[in-house]
Parts: C-alpha cells; sequence; structure tokens
C-alpha cells in the first residue's frame, strides 16, 4: 500500500486536508477508516519520556564503560512503534470486530442483505445484530422493533427478541417487537413462534400477538392489507397506547394525552406521509382531537 506516510498520519490524527483529499483516492481508504476508528479507541499505556530518557541515558553511560557504545536511531524506533500500532489495530478489526449491526431512526426504514442473501427491511427505530462469524453455521439474529424478512432457504432461521423467538427455514413473515408489545404474521410459508411455555405454528396468513404479556386470541389478518412497507400502518382491535407508540416511531414526534384512555381499542389505519392525515384517522373514529406544537403532540377529548 502506497502513501504510508499518511496513513500514519491519519492514525495520529496529523493529517492535512490536501492529503486526506489524496489518501481518499485510495481503494483501500473505507478500511483504513476504520483502522483509524478502532486505533482511536485503543488505550495507550502513558510513558513519562523525559524519565525513560533519563533511564536509557544513564544505563547507555553504564555499558560505554564495560564495551561498545550502541547508538539509537529514534527515528526507526517511531517508525516501527506506529507499524505495530497498526497491525495490532488491523487484528482487533478483523480478529474481534465479528458483529454486524443495522439500525433505524424515528421516521427512518432501510431495507438490506444478510449473508445469505435472505432480505431484510427495517422500520422505523428498530435494530437488527448478528454474528458475522458464525452466521454460516446458525443464521441467528437479535431484532429489536420491527423488520420483515424474506429468508432464503437453507438452514434454520432464528430471529430473538425479548419476549418471543421466531425461526422458520425459508418464509416470508414480520416480526414486531415493542414495550408490551409482540406480534408475527406470516406471509408465506411456516412460522415457528416460542413464547414461554407457548410453541405455536403460523401458516400463512395467520398471527400471533401478546400484549402486556398475554396472548391475544385474533389469529389471522388479511395478508392483501396494507402495512408499513406501503408507509401504512394497521391494526384490529388495538389498545390505543400502542397506536399512539407506532405514530411517536414513524413520525419521531413525541405524544402527550390529557384524560384519554389509552386501553380503548381501535381498529384501522394510518398513512406514513403526512402527520395530520395520520393523526385525524385515529382520533376522529374515537371522538378525540389534537394540536402541534412543535415536535409534541397533545391528545385530548373534543370537550377539553
Amino acid at each position: 500500500m502506497k502513501d504510508e506516510n499518511n496513513i500514519l498520519k491519519l492514525l495520529n490524527r496529523e493529517i492535512s486536508d490536501e492529503e486526506l483529499a489524496r489518501l481518499k483516492e485510495s481503494k483501500d481508504f473505507t478500511t483504513l477508516e476504520k483502522i483509524a476508528h478502532y486505533s482511536a479507541q485503543i488505550e495507550t499505556p502513558k510513558v513519562d519520556v523525559e524519565k525513560s530518557l533519563a533511564a536509557l541515558k544513564l544505563k547507555t553511560e553504564s555499558t560505554s564503560k564495560k564495551g561498545k557504545v550502541v547508538q539509537f536511531n529514534f527515528k526507526k524506533l517511531y517508525k516501527y512503534a506506529a507499524a505495530v500500532v497498526v497491525l495490532l489495530t488491523t487484528s482487533y478489526f478483523f480478529l474481534f470486530n465479528n458483529e454486524a449491526n443495522f439500525n433505524t431512526n424515528y421516521a427512518q426504514t432501510k431495507t438490506f442483505n444478510l449473508p445469505d442473501n435472505s432480505e431484510v427491511v427495517l422500520n422505523a427505530n428498530s435494530e437488527i445484530t448478528y454474528s458475522k462469524k458464525d452466521w454460516e453455521e446458525s443464521r441467528n439474529l437479535d431484532l429489536n422493533g420491527e423488520a420483515f424478512f424474506k429468508v432464503q432457504k437453507g438452514k434454520k432461521f432464528t430471529v430473538n427478541t425479548e419476549i418471543g423467538e421466531v425461526t422458520v427455514l425459508g418464509t416470508e413473515f414480520n416480526v414486531k417487537e415493542r414495550e408490551n408489545y409482540f406480534e408475527v404474521k406470516t406471509y408465506e410459508g411456516l412460522v415457528s413462534v416460542s413464547y414461554k411455555d407457548t410453541l405455536v405454528k403460523l401458516p400463512r396468513g395467520t398471527i400471533f400477538k401478546v400484549v402486556n404479556g398475554k396472548i391475544d386470541t385474533t389469529n389471522t389478518f388479511d395478508i392483501n392489507e396494507k402495512s408499513w412497507l406501503q408507509n401504512e400502518s394497521n391494526f384490529k382491535s388495538t389498545q390505543l397506547r400502542f397506536i399512539l407508540e407506532e405514530i411517536e416511531h414513524q413520525f419521531g414526534y413525541k405524544i402527550e394525552t390529557k384524560d384519554v384512555d389509552l386501553d380503548v381499542l381501535y381498529s384501522g389505519g394510518f398513512t406514513h406521509t403526512d402527520i395530520n392525515i395520520a393523526l385525524q384517522s385515529v382520533t376522529i373514529p374515537l371522538q378525540l382531537s389534537y394540536k402541534i406544537e412543535d415536535k409534541t403532540i397533545t391528545i385530548f377529548n373534543y370537550d377539553k
């Protein structure tokens, strides 16, 4: 690799804008950026330079009385030390940084492929992590939030959440895990869901839902109904508190309520493209009203 001096300057945070621009033209720049990031996080022992040089001088003078004096080339010493740092950092990056992570913010979705070419669409305010090293042996990942999976056929594919576990071999399904809410929908194939001591097999068009620790009796859904993949959320007999939480995830607003029954059941949906239309879709059927101030939404009864 060329531009060794510029690489060392990058690692030491001493590189100029002109040198950085030239280094960015290298095909290895992405890897160098990651190495620089991890090297900055490695704590190196602090050395008292003056004290160390004084000790070295004393030892050198003592050696000169006994025989040949060895002259140290400090320039080469620094160069070798820098090379060791690069080697250690690179080793750390490739040997220990085996975890892959994908996440989204509020009002954001992300589509990506896993190492087996399975497709994942990650909903707003969600996160997926898995081990790159162990993926071929065990297609196992952790989900916090909501994601749609289109799994390639192969070994067992497992989605772990804090509430339940979902296992398939190859199919299309959606998993949603929010606070006190867990939901699995099967769009194609057969999905196995494990929740505490309950094991359920979900064929196409069926749903498994746990709300506040209780299994919901609803067990089917319309696979042709629009979903968050089409920028729309739909619910069937779901408590209002979960509807409002989903609006927060999709739009990034904070929602407050005044004397509103958050346990009232709602069936319907809202669009992800317009906050006012979304709020009207929920509040009007429930005879509620709302106001928006900056990034805060207040929901209240008509007579308030």
